[in-house]
């Protein structure tokens, strides 16, 4: 008998799915169905790369403020475009930050060029060595390497450290194993293989230091390797830090409580379908942006006069503004606007608006003008709605 048979009998690699409530499976499936969705969306190539940037920095932000790290969103999104300088002091922040972007770009582009994405020791051993490469370490953490010592996180005492290789090599054969996934069912399976490799790796703890990065590095390969969208892919991380409370508590109740597994998988997906729909609701606004731009050309078919031109280039510059535009202002509303009616009074600018409200494409309210871009809205099924990311 091993030591952590003794010590840690709930390491005992199994997922008893027959007690799961009908909201896992719920959740499961809605999860499945919103990650097939985003997958299958086209976005205009500067978008799609906001998009990513924007949720690669909340990935990574997440996965290292959950350990401490206190820089905030705008700084981890200037930290990689490689614009922000930090004092010496704070210097080991920003190779946090470094360290776990390295790393999921190193993972993204294994998944384009490896045959197999089965799950094997010396692959979480590198997610460990890249999360603490360069950072300021105790003498007894050693980046990558398994630990030969006891380690005690809050009150949780992690498994026998002369068992730790042996527990970290049999969960990888136990989930390249158990999660086989069923034609169509991939990415479900995904998600449950991710969260649950995240779990048990918790459980072991198998190195000294880095354990809560290299689980989420894990979880963070697994969902791409199924088809998960990079920008959904780093939405557990997210959901973790942003629930931190919950999320200690959760990982807690794993080895605890009957069927606890079950109940941090509920709480995971919960926070993955939660992220989803707002991720839905930006892609939708990016698309209805997309069709409202169509419709706008639609307008001026033909050969524009160079009227029809200034009109609507002043309509479409008006959509971007969140809030109506006094009259008085609406030579500001953009350079090429303002190009527009360098030459032209007042009167002109009287006469385009009054052109675009007779084709109901603005509305004038008691704070200016405004582009009625909600006539989109129109185009959708009746039962649809633009801030419904069901």
């Amino acid at each position: 008998m091993r030591t952590y048979e003794r010590t840690h009998p709930w390491i005992d690699f199994t997922l008893d799915l027959r007690s799961a409530s009908h909201r896992l499976w719920l959740l499961l499936g809605e999860a499945q169905a919103k990650c097939r969705y985003l997958a299958g969306i086209p976005l205009m190539p500067a978008v799609a790369k906001d998009l990513y940037r924007i949720f690669l920095a909340k990935g990574v932000l997440a996965t290292t403020a959950i350990e401490g790290n206190t820089l905030t969103e705008e700084e981890v999104l200037l930290r990689i475009d490689g614009k922000l300088d930090l004092p010496p002091s704070k210097q080991y922040l920003g190779q946090e930050i470094d360290n776990i972007v390295a790393a999921c770009n190193l993972i993204a582009e294994g998944i384009l060029t490896q045959t197999s994405h089965d799950t094997c020791l010396e692959d979480i051993k590198e997610y460990n060595r890249l999360a603490l490469k360069e950072l300021p370490l105790p003498d007894e953490v050693s980046p990558g390497e398994i630990r030969r010592h006891d380690v005690v996180v809050g009150s949780y005492k992690g498994a026998p450290p002369e068992d730790c290789e042996y527990l970290t090599d049999k969960l990888c054969a136990w989930l390249n194993a158990e999660f086989k996934p069923e034609p169509r069912m991939e990415i479900a399976f995904g998600i449950l293989r991710a969260i649950v490799a995240h779990v048990y790796l918790a459980c072991i703890h198998p190195f000294a230091d880095g354990n809560g990065r290299t689980a989420r590095l894990l979880e963070f390969r697994i969902l791409l390797s199924v088809g998960v969208p990079a920008t959904a892919a780093h939405l557990l991380s997210n959901h973790y830090n942003q629930t931190r409370a919950d999320y200690y508590r959760s990982l807690e109740v794993t080895h605890k409580v009957p069927a606890g597994v079950l109940r941090f998988i509920e709480y995971a997906l919960q926070g993955l379908v939660d992220g989803l729909d707002q991720q839905i609701v930006a892609v939708r606004q990016q698309q209805m942006l997309v069709h409202w731009i169509n419709y706008v050309y639609e307008q001026f078919p033909g050969k524009p006069s160079p009227a029809d031109v200034r009109r609507r280039n002043l309509l479409l510059d008006l959509s971007e503004k969140a809030d109506p535009v006094p009259i008085s202002k609406i030579r500001l509303v953009s350079p090429r606007v303002a190009e527009a009616y360098a030459s032209k009074g007042q009167k002109t600018i009287t006469r385009d608006i009054n052109k675009l409200q007779k084709m109901h494409l603005i509305e004038r309210t008691p704070k200016g003008i405004r582009a009625r871009s909600e006539i989109m809205l129109a185009f959708l099924p009746p039962s649809t709605q633009l801030g419904d990311a069901a």
